[in-house]
């Protein structure tokens, strides 16, 4: 809907504002229902809260004609009245009806009015036994408190947050709610934030402009003390008294001419302070309006691990905190579907039945927490549950059993790393499928959508105590606080949320141990590595007694990255880069710095990759050499593309020894940039891959003219005949089933297709 006056409601039919407020009490009678299945003691209050609720949403349902809708919500006010007076207990089954009533007028309240009344007949045998189940007791009832159940005690009590349950819908109660919310179409929305970012740039801008004013100032300066040194070499000439006139002008019109400058600077100067202050205040609403509460998209958990764990035959308490933790709405329109799969997750495979809880000594109710708050400068979200947790040796049994890894590779594994495998697509350790899971998809989209986010997600478990899913995700996509470097006469942006410390290190303090170099950093030895290497870019790198080194990445998995020098902390207004250049390796977004000189802000979990791969094939320059990166000599180059780094080393290693000079890609779209940057003789590459799978590889190196013709070897356990078509068909010159996979095979296969190493 396009933006307009908030008090304006004539762009609303009485079917939007019956919809409206039907969103609002069906959350009221959910929660209460929820509540009320865990046996509160407001038992009593939560019923006089949903008796309020029913009675407006009635009276909203007969001013727009929807006399069924209005029939069932009568039914549900009744059964609610008599639970509330004590005759009739509400009972689980009572819960299941109300929340299937909730469901039907959800479900009716798309309708329009012109087909309303076939769609009822269609559903009149739903309705009638809909009305029946709220006519008769549940044989499981929710005690409810003594106290009092009069008229009087279901009036409404003097407060502004309830008050307005109370009032039958009209205009004017629409409008009024209706002036506390601005209804904005995004692209507006958009559009308001890109002038507010303008203006930004522009106040900041003036401070540059001050500076060289003031600059002007001291040449004017300079002006008169050359004329002072002229007056006195002329002293000693017949025209004096004319000399003496003429200099006398000359300072009096630079004098009225500094003036002058010093008044207008000091006009600037007030200007441009009030601009900074106005256009900073405009950009800080600009970027509230994109922040939503959590909650936003938090209000169907509760009804759904609800349903899910009655399906699934299990009791369950969801508890959520930081539910307004304010989140930028891009990424809260797509957290919905990752939290939803952990939570799913969470009930399913962590929580166990009742029977096998107590056994194990503990409640018989599972519990599953999911909590929000800022941290850092981050948001952080966490679901933990209380289950069985995940069990190591079953999940390395289940990685060597899919031959995801040799037995002596998978038992050398910590658990973190055992954890990785958890977010391939199609792993699952569940020996049946069922509706709710067991097909292996789920923990790598939750990764996908967190990676595309600039976020990270990271598994940690204890067998019989429980599991838990922590994410990080930056606050806002819109603005961000960064540390500027450079690296090679070129800004480059990190953002200060994903920075464990920046940090001048004196030379003396590097160690080198096993062909890499170290210094010690809180009780940990970090690797160095140069940006100059990291980010392929020439030229020497900055001398002194001191490096300038950006530490990254969590405790025992850091890496210093060595830039030439810091340029200090700023606010930017992030840029998305343009769509037709696809994903650039290692760079996330752009930005404008004040001077109007682009920066590249950089993807630090794509940096990572970048910096794992040197690491893992021992390609690391010493900080003190220049970033010219040494390829093998001779040897024809092999790039292997997969995302398990069990099975890139072995792949890697069994090329290398064969006089091969191999390099290898995380993930299909680390081996797409890798072969536009790089000439290479032959590409192995996996199917199943985040970010770019390697069908999709495929096609993209065969519609390149200039790579169409670089053989590709694909490698997969997916060994369906019409998986092979679907990757031949891309145009793979070799398909092998990884279930197949042997050394010898696998190098026969290589020398078939571009000849040994050095011929």
């Amino acid at each position: 809907m396009s933006s307009h006056d908030p008090d304006d409601l004539s762009g609303l039919s009485m079917l939007e504002l019956f919809r409206m407020e039907l969103a609002g009490h069906s959350a009221t009678l959910t929660d209460a229902l929820l509540a009320l299945e865990r046996h509160p003691p407001d038992a009593a209050r939560q019923l006089k809260v949903m008796m309020r609720a029913a009675h407006s949403l009635k009276g909203a349902a007969r001013i727009v004609g929807r006399h069924t809708a209005v029939r069932v919500i009568h039914a549900l006010e009744t059964r609610v009245e008599q639970a509330l007076k004590g005759d009739a207990p509400l009972g689980r089954g009572d819960i299941d009806a109300q929340l299937a009533v909730l469901d039907l007028l959800a479900r009716s309240a798309t309708i329009q009015d012109d087909a309303i009344a076939g769609w009822d007949a269609d559903r009149a045998e739903e309705i009638e036994a809909l009305v029946a189940r709220m006519s008769s007791a549940s044989e499981v009832v929710v005690p409810i408190p003594p106290g009092p159940a009069s008229d009087e005690a279901l009036a409404p009590p003097v407060s502004r947050e309830i008050a307005t349950d109370l009032k039958e819908p009209s205009h004017a109660d629409a409008s009024t709610e209706h002036a506390r919310s601005l209804r904005l179409a995004p692209e507006s929305l958009d559009r308001l934030f890109g002038f507010a970012g303008e203006s930004l740039v522009a106040a900041r801008w003036l401070e540059n402009f001050g500076a060289d004013l003031e600059r002007l100032k001291r040449m004017h300066q300079a002006v008169d003390r050359r004329l002072d040194a002229l007056r006195g070499a002329l002293m000693d000439q017949a025209s004096r008294e004319q000399t003496d006139l003429l200099l006398a002008e000359l300072r009096h019109d630079t004098a009225r001419c500094r003036d002058e400058l010093v008044s207008r600077m000091a006009d600037l100067d007030v200007f441009g302070r009030g601009f900074s202050t106005l256009s900073t205040r405009l950009h800080r609403e600009v970027v509230d309006c994109r922040m939503r509460p959590l909650s936003d998209r938090l209000q169907g958990f509760p009804r759904m691990v609800r349903d899910l764990a009655h399906q699934l035959g299990k009791e369950v308490s969801l508890t959520i905190s930081g539910e307004a933790t304010p989140v930028d709405r891009e990424i809260l329109e797509r957290l919905e579907a990752p939290l939803g799969h952990l939570l799913r997750n969470a009930l399913d495979h962590g929580i166990e039945t009742p029977g096998l809880r107590i056994r194990e000594g503990k409640l018989r109710e599972g519990s599953i927490h999911l909590d929000a708050r800022h941290s850092a400068g981050m948001l952080l979200l966490v679901v933990s549950d209380d289950g069985v947790g995940i069990d190591a040796g079953k999940l390395r049994a289940t990685i060597v059993e899919k031959g995801l890894a040799r037995q002596n590779v998978a038992s050398d594994m910590s658990e973190a790393e055992l954890f990785e495998f958890l977010f391939l697509p199609g792993f699952t350790m569940k020996r049946e499928v069922t509706d709710v899971s067991g097909r292996g998809v789920g923990l790598d989209v939750v990764q996908s959508v967190i990676n595309a986010l600039g976020g990270n997600v990271s598994i940690s478990s204890k067998p019989r105590i429980g599991t838990q899913f922590r994410i990080e995700l930056p606050v806002t996509v819109s603005v961000l606080r960064v540390l500027l470097v450079e690296v090679a006469k070129e800004p480059y942006a990190f953002p200060l949320a994903r920075i464990a410390s920046a940090v001048l290190l004196p030379k003396e303090r590097i160690e080198s141990a096993e062909g890499r170099q170290f210094f010690a950093f809180r009780d940990e030895r970090v690797g160095l590595v140069t940006a100059h290497q990291v980010l392929e870019r020439e030229g020497p790198q900055a001398s002194g007694d001191e490096v300038a080194v950006v530490v990254l990445g969590p405790p025992g998995r850091r890496h210093g990255v060595v830039v030439d020098r810091f340029s200090g902390e700023r606010q930017l207004l992030v840029r998305p880069l343009d769509p037709r250049l696809g994903k650039v390796k290692n760079v996330s977004a752009a930005a404008i710095l004040p001077d109007r000189s682009p920066v590249l802000i950089l993807d630090i979990e794509d940096l990572l990759r970048s910096i794992d791969k040197l690491v893992s094939t021992s390609r690391l320059l010493p900080m003190v050499q220049e970033s010219r990166r040494q390829i093998g000599k001779g040897g024809k180059r092999v790039l292997v593309v997969d995302d398990s780094l069990t099975i890139r080393e072995l792949q890697r290693k069994l090329l290398e020894s064969r006089g091969y000079t191999v390099d290898v890609a995380v993930d299909g779209m680390d081996g797409w940039n890798a072969v536009r940057s790089h000439s290479y003789d032959l590409v192995v590459t996996d199917v199943d891959m985040p970010r770019l799978d390697g069908i999709e590889l495929v096609a993209l190196i065969r519609r390149d003219q200039r790579l169409k013709s670089l053989p590709v070897m694909v490698v997969s356990y997916k060994d369906r005949p019409e998986d092979r078509r679907r990757g031949l068909d891309a145009g793979a010159d070799h398909y092998c089933a990884k279930g197949e996979f042997q050394e010898g095979a696998l190098l026969r296969v290589v020398a078939d297709l571009i000849g040994e190493a050095n011929e």
